[in-house]
């Protein structure tokens, strides 16, 4: 741990013998009461508990969220910044502050200095979302983009402890971790009284730790249990080794929990107050953002939404025959996103609730093939459809996102179709696919003389696509075919049609005849430099 001042408090040792033979955990004793203790309510703010009804609904358990997006700067952090800054002498205070944040940190770093009137460094990673950047400016931070992770932003910035600046720790540090404990105090006065388990995101560990001290310290029968992003699981490695190891990487997409190594004061605090911690993916988290803004109408960044993937994959887990009805708390701990990542994250959210499967599916390039695997898929709703035509001695793969009702549905699927002829390879968690090739798939066709291409719009419903297709017909050859749902009311398709030159009138007649909106752009640019 960081100190570079006289100024610490300190706490002493943490080890399960501090425990009475009663179990009563005197070792939380001066964490419970620093807690308690906490002036920081003159600039954070009390968030609500919020139900999340849909979700309860779902799984058949009482589920609530801590609605820490709620703060001044739309994350938790500020408790911790400000408990920790309003303790430091004047003094200290006159020669400045430095710290090194992904951005929430930073933020309530920010609005505290201002409150107090002192200087503010802030070194951020240059991946720090735009967002959280323009925020600490606006809140008079001196920002300092450096490295690409939490921990090169954090060598940065000792540098200005040289210079007499404070460092304040983003969550190694007992007053931070006091501030943040008291999200625990307010779940406990405003929760029910038969809560279950409290979900907590982990990235170094600080909120953790103050919520699952004071929760044990009052409660200890409350479970207690850590979230982490499956690609940045510092506290989970900790806890399977006994000590504090370092990741060789870390993954950013969840990047305020993107954190190589557990803080060492958070580590031997969670190691007696965690129940369990859970790890989750991307998807799941870009699933868990839906389910908030279901319950909230509000955005969550990917590592405020955390908690509740976590949340989610627990209840997911319990025994078949569990009939009791839980109380369930996860703690949303921020909402600082870039807009532009909306779109990844609404693509991505129905495959982290099993609502979608990406499929390879090969067919026979002849006429009437398409239709019938369109056919074969029934009712379901069709997400993505990518075809192009290669070669007509060979099979064409096609790139189907298909909406589904969860795994075994997948599974069920996959198996109509191989056993309709159709081979099947099932890409649902395949990276590259959903990342890349679902931008990708198609080129150009050598083969098509008489290709034709148009974009066609059309009222998008349940079975509007095979509607389509059905009015299409079958008396011109389909080359190309895109399809995608954008969630909007209208459906729009990228269609090629092989239209030899003696059928080009009565061509031109059925597609005026089929009542669709639709554009030619046989001499698009993108289409004569890309796909032609």
């Amino acid at each position: 741990m960081v100190n570079n001042s006289d100024t610490q408090q300190s706490w002493p040792q943490f080890t399960q013998s501090a425990y009475k033979p009663d179990g009563y955990p005197a070792w939380l004793e001066p964490i419970f009461r620093d807690i308690l203790q906490a002036r920081i309510y003159d600039l954070a703010v009390e968030t609500p508990l919020t139900p999340m009804s849909s979700l309860s609904q779902k799984y058949g358990h009482k589920l609530h969220i801590k609605r820490e997006d709620m703060q001044p700067v739309f994350s938790f952090k500020l408790r911790g910044a400000y408990n920790r800054i309003r303790k430091l002498p004047r003094d200290v205070m006159d020669k400045g502050i430095v710290c090194a944040s992904a951005g929430n940190h930073a933020q309530g770093v920010a609005l505290s200095a201002k409150k107090l009137g002192i200087r503010a460094v802030i070194v951020m990673p240059a991946t720090t979302p735009d967002i959280k950047v323009a925020s600490v400016r606006a809140n008079g931070g001196e920002v300092v983009l450096h490295g690409d992770t939490f921990d090169q932003a954090l060598a940065k910035a000792l540098s200005y402890v040289d210079e007499g600046l404070e460092f304040i720790h983003p969550y190694d540090d007992p007053s931070v971790i006091a501030g943040q404990g008291t999200i625990g105090l307010e779940v406990l006065k405003q929760g029910p009284e038969d809560i279950h388990a409290v979900f907590v995101p982990i990235g170094g560990g600080g909120l953790a730790a103050g919520v699952g001290a004071y929760i044990k310290y009052l409660q200890p029968n409350i479970r207690v249990i850590g979230v982490e992003s499956v690609d940045s699981a510092s506290m989970k490695l900790a806890l399977e080794q006994d000590e504090r190891a370092i990741l060789k990487s870390v993954g950013l997409f969840a990047d305020g929990i993107a954190v190589k190594q557990a803080g060492d004061l958070n580590f031997k605090i969670c190691r007696e107050v965690l129940d369990d911690i859970i790890t989750v993916t991307p998807d799941e988290m870009c699933a868990a953002i839906k389910d908030i803004f279901e319950a909230t109408r509000s955005i969550s960044e990917p590592s405020g939404a955390v908690a509740v993937a976590g949340m989610k994959k627990y209840l997911e887990a319990l025994p078949e025959d569990n009939n009791e009805s839980l109380s369930c708390v996860a703690i949303s701990s921020g909402a600082n996103m870039n807009f532009d990542r909306l779109r990844h994250i609404a693509e991505r959210a129905a495959i982290g609730e099993q609502k979608e499967a990406l499929l390879a599916v090969s067919i026979p390039e002849e006429i009437g093939s398409y239709r019938k695997l369109v056919t074969i898929l029934g009712d379901k709703s069709i997400s993505e459809f990518n075809y192009r035509y290669a070669n007509h001695n060979k099979k064409a793969s096609i790139f189907i996102g298909v909406q589904i009702a969860g795994r075994k549905d997948r599974e069920a699927l996959i198996e109509r179709l191989n056993s309709n002829g159709y081979e099947t390879v099932d890409l649902t968690d395949n990276e590259m696919a959903k990342v890349h090739l679902r931008h990708t798939v198609g080129g150009r066709s050598v083969d098509m003389p008489d290709e034709r291409i148009f974009r066609f719009i059309f009222p998008e419903k349940p079975g509007a696509l095979k509607a389509f297709l059905d009015q299409l017909g079958q008396q011109w050859n389909i080359s190309l075919f895109h399809y995608r749902n954008h969630g909007a009311d209208y459906g729009r398709v990228l269609v090629g049609l092989n239209v030899p030159a003696e059928t080009a009138e009565s061509f031109n007649a059925h597609l005026e005849a089929l009542g669709y909106t639709f554009e030619e752009e046989t001499e698009n640019p993108a289409y004569l430099h890309f796909l032609r």
